[in-house]
């Protein structure tokens, strides 16, 4: 497709945006999803306290109008070219702002905030979530619906928004004021950016990033209205949900010279699904970035787990619902950024040659929990930890270790996939920056038993938020077309087959101790804080 001018067929893209963790980023697509235009810029954190982490909003949506005028620049084509912007947004990273003027009441309060960290510890061991628990699993044993096995099942974290909003309405005055008053939106990141994108006329999000709030019901498809009443937060702020593709508005054309199409919200880890084309049932998705996050397919019915998976919407395009099951640990990226901090290594390029100039760890074990212990063990007073420390350890030995905890919580993350939605695996894709590291790619392969895909380029929610916002202008056609797409840079293969039922890799007889040694020292880092 094309826009006419002076009688010349003009050649059209497909611009999105990623807001990640530490990175805003746009890319200007062609119809070959090919990149031809970039620009990137740092997302500026703030830490008023310890423990509280904010992002300034005016200045993140300054940060994403100069990344789209600069990719734009960079791909030599006009915006008039521009048939459509898809964004792809963090998750659980919010702010609270007037409904008549737009004025925030207070900066993004990001999903590492853990300034709720005690009201959730609290609520989780309450009376009233324990008599909660016991009337879901007794309407669940009544009636066998998957969403009372659920809600018996909820265990509140401080990265969804549920308690750091809580803690918003009852220590900002105005805001509390202007929700009696019903002047007050809320929004995540893709909400904020897309109220100022149009000048205040859409007040809306996706089922994707809403899933991703922990206010969200999966079964119901709607805003909880039972745990919003249970924790008194007002329904009447929390903007509209809307399907993935779908004309959320345009641009005002004050802001780019033109008025582009917004034709998609997405959330990071669902876009990030999407452009790796993981559109079947089984398909998994790793992504090894700042945190590991790992998804699969689950198909057109929401997982309840017992371990601690999270339930969430892929995406909802027309009738299709798509749904994923996620496990994460937190960190990841964090770890190999936390090592080059005490020049362990200068390039990170180097861990990976540092890891294999060594036969081993030397029995070092490191613990990758700066942010506690997600699923399946779930322990937030966890404590990052090395240990087996010896006079003969080495930078070396300690890469190593790093490099392979990061394997060792995605093998454990895919055992508690495996046997908790006993889906048959039928692909499995990667990315994030940490994938480029191919000892950890080769271990992890190895780990799993099964085949695993890298593609070309590593980020891969900004191509999630193309593709769909791409099929919303009819630039692309179906899911069909954007596989052929697909890129691969390169596939590991295990080194032994998989063993049997379980589709876990054959631990080889070198990995046997050093497994059990680290499983032995993630035991010994939990509980560690008093608390959360």
């Amino acid at each position: 497709m094309g826009t006419q001018r002076n009688g010349l067929k003009k050649e059209s893209f497909v611009l999105s945006v990623d807001v990640g963790t530490t990175t805003i980023r746009c890319n200007v697509f062609d119809k070959e999803a090919k990149i031809r235009g970039t620009s990137n810029s740092k997302v500026v954190l703030l830490y008023p306290e310890p423990g509280l982490v904010e992002l300034d909003p005016e200045e993140l949506f300054n940060g994403f109008i100069a990344v789209v005028k600069g990719a734009v620049q960079d791909a030599g084509v006009q915006m008039s070219q521009i048939a459509s912007l898809g964004i792809s947004t963090q998750r659980g990273t919010f702010t609270t702002w007037d409904r008549t003027t737009g004025r925030p009441f207070h900066n993004f309060i990001s999903y590492q905030d853990l300034r709720a960290a005690e009201s959730v510890s609290s609520w989780n061991c309450s009376y009233i979530m324990k008599a909660v628990k016991g009337v879901m699993k007794l309407l669940y044993l009544v009636s066998r619906q998957q969403r009372f096995l659920a809600a018996s099942l909820v265990v509140f974290s401080t990265q969804h928004v549920t308690f750091r909003l809580l803690w918003a309405l009852t220590h900002y005055k105005q805001l509390s004021q202007a929700v009696a008053e019903a002047a007050c939106c809320f929004g995540t990141i893709d909400t904020w950016l897309l109220y100022k994108l149009t000048k205040g006329k859409v007040h809306a999000t996706d089922y994707s990033n809403a899933s991703s709030t922990g206010m969200f019901d999966t079964y119901q498809m709607c805003w909880s209205s039972l745990l919003c009443s249970a924790l008194s937060l007002p329904l009447s702020i929390l903007p509209k949900v809307e399907d993935t593709i779908h004309n959320f508005g345009s641009t005002d054309s004050s802001i780019f010279g033109v008025s582009i199409p917004i034709m998609s919200l997405i959330a990071d880890q669902q876009a990030a699904m999407f452009g790796e084309c993981c559109f079947d049932v089984g398909d998994v998705k790793i992504t090894m970035g700042t945190g590991t996050f790992i998804n699969i397919n689950t198909g057109s019915k929401p997982h309840t787990s017992i371990a601690g998976l999270y339930p969430l919407v892929g995406w909802k395009i027309g009738e299709e619902v798509v749904f994923l099951a996620e496990g994460n640990a937190a960190d990841t990226g964090t770890a190999i950024k936390w090592a080059q901090g005490l020049e362990l290594f200068s390039d990170v390029q180097e861990t990976s040659t540092m890891a294999y100039s060594i036969a081993n760890s030397d029995g070092v074990s490191f613990v990758p929990s700066f942010s506690g212990l997600q699923a399946p063990l779930n322990d937030p007073r966890a404590c990052a930890s090395f240990m087996g420390l010896k006079p003969s350890t080495n930078k070396c030995h300690l890469v190593r270790a790093i490099l392979e905890s990061v394997a060792f919580r995605i093998r454990q993350l895919y055992q508690t996939m495996l046997s908790e939605t006993c889906i048959p695996i039928t692909k499995i894709r990667v990315d994030g920056g940490v994938c480029a590291n191919d000892f950890v790619m080769q271990l992890t392969t190895d780990l799993i038993g099964r085949k695993i895909a890298r593609p070309i380029h590593h980020e891969m929610s900004c191509l999630g938020a193309a593709f769909v916002a791409g099929l919303g202008v009819g630039f692309w056609k179906n899911q069909e077309e954007l596989k052929r797409l697909h890129t691969t840079d390169q596939t590991f293969v295990p080194r032994q087959q998989a063993q049997t039922s379980t589709e876990l890799g054959v631990v080889s007889g070198e990995y046997v101790p050093v497994l059990q040694s680290w499983e032995k020292a993630l035991k010994r880092s939990m509980n560690w804080y008093s608390r959360p």
